[in-house]
């Protein structure tokens, strides 16, 4: 098994981060911090993970805001 002792996203489901962020933040401040249309217009834990899994780029603002916060 490869461990990755130094990385603090290695375990973590990009749908875990999700759920921390939105019960941290709320939507709007998601939306806020982070501004990626699908926090905005009808904003659901699915139809969001959909669009992280398809866009690369926002994955990584979403992860990269997540490191920040849990600092």
């Amino acid at each position: 098994m490869n461990e990755q002792p130094n990385n603090p996203l290695h375990g973590k489901t990009l749908e875990f981060i999700l759920t921390y962020l939105v019960a941290a933040h709320g939507w709007e401040g998601l939306h806020q911090c982070v501004r990626v249309n699908c926090f905005k217009n009808n904003p659901s834990i699915k139809s969001s993970l959909k669009f992280l899994r398809k866009n690369p780029w926002a994955r990584t603002r979403i992860e990269n805001f997540y490191l920040e916060t849990i600092d």
